[in-house]
């Protein structure tokens, strides 16, 4: 028997919304005579809402109000409450995660999340949930074949590098759907990312011929990101600012996959003037380039890929030998601190300790390290490590500084930039959320 946690996945992008529920499994993998090895062993999605265009007020702002008014009325239908909620990921995306009232949005929707949730943006975020949530990280492990996952939205196109079911690295392209926007033939909106590469504005009339052509060159720049062709000016020129590197094609042969809203623009030809996009030409000119010439996969439920993902992929759980002793759970936005910036945690926002790896992590090597972070004489540690020492360690700073709360946590790898939440355990492991709050211009 495992223990059964209720997890949300909210996705607002550039084009659409939706909202999933989907039950997660936590159990004990280990034997009776070894310590206990929590991990989640299933995930069944229990409702889907419907895709909604995501509410703006003109072209630049999310209409905050009637998106909660959405959410509010999805929580009904699924007959689901918002303290029923134990983990999940609200996911701002794309163009969108760069309106200006971005965070105002994650803040009006983050009381529909439960008291454990993480309010996400960031395209290497995006790029991780959206390659599981369309099952590309798995058939990469089971297949042993390598795969370039390309989720392809409204505003950004997220790439996920995987080979036998690890995720190798990320990277975020300026290729989507709603880059451009028509209505009777003629242009409503141009986004800025576009005005280097072509003469099109708002009012001009737009020809089909028009259309095909910007598909053509937007899907260009995803062949040169997938290795098919030459890097050009233009592979920079479309590399988003957000992604935490810049983008290396694989050296190797991959699987393609797809994903988005785009995807189904793939599969099947739809009027070019169906959407008021350029969605239709995008998705057909990939379906002629080199990016389809050989072997690729695309899911039935391509457009859900990174809800899914938000849903029932973006809990993970902590080490199952850990130690907390006086510290109030659940623990929310808590930003990672490398070690070597430990400093700022004395002067500045409080945050979780990064601790880097330990050449030798023996007893000697263990008590040092307790001694220097008690010489930091924080309010309150807290403490991750990716090494299995965090029971030790919590036990050993306990000694040195016995009136001081103390959460100490391992197996969980965090870089700079990355964003903490922190749920109320499960067993002896705790759930965790790994996000980045990342917001452009």
């Amino acid at each position: 028997m495992g223990t059964e946690l209720l997890s949300v996945g909210l996705d607002v992008g550039t084009t659409t919304t939706q909202l999933i529920f989907s039950s997660l499994t936590v159990a004990n993998q280990a034997s009776r005579f070894s310590a206990p090895i929590f991990a989640i062993t299933d995930r069944t999605v229990l409702y889907r809402s419907p895709v909604y265009f995501t509410p703006l007020k003109g072209f630049d702002l999310v209409d905050g109000d009637a998106l909660r008014c959405l959410v509010e009325a999805e929580y009904k239908k699924a007959g689901i409450a918002k303290e029923d909620v134990d983990t999940g990921a609200i996911i701002i995306t794309g163009e969108t995660s760069r309106k200006e009232n971005a965070r105002e949005v994650l803040q009006a929707l983050s009381g529909f999340a439960g008291d454990f949730v993480a309010a996400t943006a960031g395209p290497d975020l995006e790029s991780v949930l959206a390659a599981k949530g369309a099952g590309a990280v798995e058939f990469s492990k089971s297949q042993n074949q390598p795969i370039l996952h390309m989720d392809i939205g409204g505003g950004t196109t997220n790439l996920t590098l995987i080979r036998d079911g690890k995720i190798l690295r990320t990277g975020c392209f300026n290729v989507g759907g709603r880059l451009l926007r028509h209505e009777n033939g003629r242009i409503t909106y141009v986004s800025p990312v576009l005005q280097a590469v072509t003469a099109l504005s708002v009012g001009d009339t737009v020809s089909q011929s028009q259309l095909k052509e910007l598909g053509v060159l937007l899907s260009s720049v995803l062949e040169m990101a997938a290795g098919l062709t030459p890097s050009t000016a233009l592979t920079h020129a479309f590399l988003t600012q957000e992604a935490s590197s810049p983008w290396v094609a694989p050296e190797e042969k991959v699987i393609l996959s797809f994903s988005g809203g785009v995807a189904a623009c793939i599969r099947e030809e739809t009027d070019l003037f169906a959407f008021g996009d350029i969605g239709p030409v995008l998705g057909q000119a990939i379906k002629k380039s080199l990016l389809c010439k050989g072997t690729y996969l695309l899911g039935e439920d391509a457009i859900r890929a990174t809800v899914i993902g938000a849903g029932s992929h973006s809990a993970q759980l902590s080490g199952s030998t850990v130690f907390a002793e006086g510290v109030s759970l659940p623990l929310k936005n808590m930003p990672a601190i490398m070690a070597d910036g430990a400093s700022a945690a004395l002067d500045g926002e409080e945050g979780i300790l990064v601790l880097p790896e330990l050449p030798h992590p023996d007893y000697a090597a263990l008590c040092a390290l307790a001694e220097s972070l008690a010489a930091l004489e924080l309010p309150r540690y807290l403490i991750c490590t990716g090494q299995d020492i965090a029971k030790a360690l919590g036990q050993k700073l306990r000694l040195l500084m016995p009136h001081t709360p103390c959460l100490c946590i391992d197996g969980i790898y965090l870089t700079e930039n990355s964003y903490l939440d922190i749920g109320a355990p499960v067993g002896t492991a705790f759930p965790v959320v790994i996000k980045t709050l990342v917001f452009g211009s």
